[in-house]
């Protein structure tokens, strides 16, 4: 994974028509992928489609790989969008993955070892790799500055950045989704919104209809994890199932104190919900 990391840095360039989807592990990846590769191809298959692409393959192998990567889009003219979590439920949702995928993981040298190295240390559970966490310690970095400087650029670029919040995209979906839609442009016509075109794009992609395709109940992506393994509760709030409030107090303090200033916040956040 590493060696192919590299290669990929010197030799793929961003270019104009680009449209680029980032985030960290477990922030609403897969859901956006289905959701930018429906809206984008929806004229050549239509979400009605009993053979749309997305019935017959994982999100992941309608749209590509480039994970990782450190890539220099600014001044190619393409555009980025950019999905973040409230940290608790990604963090809660990434944990569950890498159980699930560790062999995998530590197999292609990515995240798995976050995992792996945590049990040779001898801390198999949650609340040890909770402080791995809170000291900075994940793959990728520290979450608080990977998503504030999403942030930032989506403030000085908004043509080219656009900033999602997961939490946003569940409570309104149509909404965002039409905005997904114009920043890509290809913005929905009249006709299509009268025709209910986006709530079609909008049940394909929900987590209860790509969860249910027999597709994602089988087989592997390309990168060889589980497709079923990307699909497991996509529910806001599910960190209180993990986490005491003491905890959840603990890891909104550190994000409130990294991001003071920026205009950043969570909707999340238990000083503010709980």
């Amino acid at each position: 994974m590493q060696n192919a990391i590299a290669a990929a840095r010197t030799r793929i360039k961003s270019n104009p028509p680009d449209i680029l989807l980032a985030s960290l592990p477990k922030s609403g990846t897969t859901w956006l992928k289905a959701l930018a590769f429906a809206t984008l191809n929806r004229a050549t298959h239509s979400p009605s489609d009993a053979q749309h692409p997305l019935r017959h393959h994982n999100p992941h192998d309608c749209v590509g790989f480039l994970e990782m990567m450190a890539i220099t889009a600014e001044g190619s003219g393409c555009r980025l969008m950019y999905v973040c979590r409230d940290p608790k439920d990604m963090l809660v949702s990434f944990w569950n993955f890498c159980l699930k995928e560790a062999a995998t993981l530590a197999a292609v040298g990515c995240g798995g070892g976050w995992v792996g190295e945590s049990a040779a240390a001898g801390l198999t559970k949650f609340e040890d790799v909770f402080e791995l966490f809170c000291e900075g310690r994940y793959p990728g970095g520290p979450y608080w500055r990977n998503v504030l400087e999403f942030w930032h650029e989506s403030q000085r670029r908004p043509n080219e950045v656009l900033f999602l919040r997961y939490e946003d995209m569940l409570g309104d979906t149509v909404g965002n989704l039409k905005k997904l839609a114009a920043f890509m442009g290809c913005a929905f016509s009249e006709e299509e919104e009268e025709a209910g075109v986006v709530e079609q794009i909008v049940e394909l992609c929900s987590l209860a209809s790509l969860k249910g395709m027999d597709v994602n109940k089988n087989g592997s992506t390309v990168l060889a994890f589980r497709n079923e393994a990307f699909f497991r509760k996509g529910q806001v709030g599910d960190w209180k199932n993990y986490m005491t409030l003491d905890m959840a107090a603990r890891l909104d303090k550190i994000v409130e104190e990294a991001t003071r200033g920026s205009g950043l916040t969570f909707a999340g956040s238990v000083s503010h919900n709980y």
